[in-house]
């Protein structure tokens, strides 16, 4: 059985339909494992995931919530189990929140012209 198969059936079992883009999330999953922490890549997936579900997001929107989370993901500079104050870079932190609002200006025009779209 290949991973599609799975994602077919898993997707039945737990009475869902969706589509999933497993190239997306493995590769996603992989940035957050390696830059992160080892249990990253499974947690960023699952709450990509109840993001999406939330959202009723289509695949556009969840591939723009999935660049958000990459840009985090590519950015973060603290180690496993940092906890002090002093481990952290401000100005890596203000690199993120940069690289976050450009994200979220594109995700805002997107919106406008799906509304945009729909009122036509």
């Amino acid at each position: 059985m290949n991973l599609h198969d799975w994602i077919d059936e898993l997707c039945d079992l737990l009475d869902i339909d969706t589509e999933a883009d497993e190239s997306l999330l493995g590769d996603l999953a992989e940035l957050a494992r390696d830059n992160v922490h080892a249990m990253a890549g499974p947690v960023t997936s699952f709450l990509l995931g109840v993001a999406a579900g939330a959202q009723d997001a289509r695949p556009d929107a969840v591939e723009r919530m999935a660049a958000k989370v990459q840009a985090l993901a590519e950015a973060w500079d603290r180690p496993a189990g940092a906890a002090a104050t002093e481990d952290r870079d401000a100005e890596a932190d203000y690199e993120i929140d940069e690289e976050l609002t450009h994200l979220d200006e594109i995700d805002e025009v997107v919106d406008e012209e799906e509304e945009e779209d729909l009122l036509v």
